[in-house]
């Protein structure tokens, strides 16, 4: 029987559409003598007034263009999730009018127009029609946000974030172009004291291998917002070696990087009873972790939050439960240290695949339907965030 380490169940499936619903309009706050801040990570630059948080303002995105604000934005469309969720975070949730379907998690999304076109991305004519005084376009691409920039739109276009630290700035880039700056900076304290209790409650403890397969032999490598938290809540993700991004590996690859814990996002972690999976560490022992798909796959701060003390709390326990299926070996009835015979071995299996030998989104030869596949796996965590 498995040794389930659930610790969080809040699966959320979204697909139905979401209605509308438009924001009141209200007049600029007062400004004061204007100054330019620049940025000395070399981010984007801001033009504000000497009061902190007022408007006019002017920043500069990271396509380079410069946008202004006159006024605090009253209607606020995203088009993906993580913006979403970040407004509702720092108290702007009231002043939304549009999101994408993979929002409609968060209390009251419901209440908005879904944006999503009905294929991947966004529909411009929704986004439009949110008639919005700011469209917020975290992990979009240049072409989306051009296209709605060329029906008149104002449009701030986000870097994609793969760390904690992106999270915090694009936390307090977005409260100071919707005018919440004290509850983003809020906010990102919530969030960086978060990793700071995960990576203490894990400082001590063994760091399992982890692996989250997104199926198909796709999986979370290095340099994703997935990796990092990963890394925060105390495990080591055997993919970041294997490659960037999200890299297809071959059953060989997976079973050579033997992950002792699985991250989940299915409840029944029915993945593991597929191979190459099942016969990994994690598979023979039923070692995973369900973390919750929204907050796995959108950096916002809420996620860094959730994800982090979930598996945080998943490392302690697989600990603990070594820890004691250590002193009952030591202890088996007077059997000089050993277990009842069982030699640590899967159901006979050899670990072996099935003849594939490196990660094929590397090797030569990548096919075409092994090109959308990825196409799609990416595509589909890009919406997601």
């Amino acid at each position: 029987m498995r040794n389930r380490y659930v610790i969080a169940m809040a699966l959320l499936v979204t697909t139905a559409l979401v209605g509308g619903v438009a924001g009141p309009a209200a007049g600029a706050q007062p400004t004061m003598e204007s100054s330019t801040i620049e940025n000395p990570t070399g981010g984007p630059s801001v033009h504000q007034t000497d009061d902190a948080c007022g408007f006019p303002v002017e920043m500069t995105d990271a396509t380079g263009t410069t946008i202004t604000l006159d006024e605090r934005p009253e209607r606020i469309t995203t088009i993906n999730p993580s913006a979403a969720q970040t407004l509702w975070e720092i108290g702007a949730r009231d002043r939304v009018v549009g999101v994408t379907q993979y929002a409609a998690y968060l209390d009251g999304a419901g209440e908005k127009t879904d944006v999503s076109a009905e294929g991947f991305g966004v529909s411009v004519e929704r986004v439009v029609d949110t008639d919005p005084d700011l469209v917020l376009a975290p992990n979009a691409s240049a072409g989306q946000v051009e296209a709605l920039r060329e029906q008149g739109l104002t449009v701030y276009h986000f870097p994609a974030a793969t760390s904690v630290e992106d999270i915090a700035e694009k936390t307090e880039i977005t409260g100071r172009l919707v005018g919440n700056c004290e509850a983003a900076a809020e906010t990102n304290e919530e969030m960086n004291q978060a990793v700071t209790d995960a990576e203490n409650r894990t400082a001590d403890l063994d760091r399992p291998a982890a692996l989250y397969p997104l199926g198909d032999g796709f999986v979370a490598g290095g340099n994703t917002f997935i990796n990092e938290i990963m890394q925060i809540g105390g495990t080591d993700n055997v993919a970041a070696a294997e490659g960037d991004g999200y890299p297809q590996l071959s059953n060989e690859i997976i079973l050579q990087t033997d992950p002792k814990l699985i991250l989940v996002t299915d409840p029944e972690a029915s993945i593991l009873d597929e191979e190459p999976y099942a016969s990994t560490t994690a598979g023979v022992e039923g070692n995973y972790v369900v973390m919750n798909v929204n907050y796995l796959n959108q950096p916002a701060p809420r996620s860094v939050i959730e994800s982090t003390e979930t598996l945080a709390t998943a490392v302690e326990e697989l600990q603990t439960e070594d820890e004691e299926a250590a002193d009952g070996e030591d202890t088996t009835d007077g059997e000089n240290g050993t277990n009842d015979g069982e030699n640590g071995t899967s159901d006979g299996e050899d670990g072996t695949s099935d003849g594939e030998d490196g990660s094929e989104s590397q090797a030569p030869g990548f096919g075409v339907v092994t090109a959308l596949i990825a196409a799609l796996a990416a595509a589909l965590i890009a919406r997601r965030q």
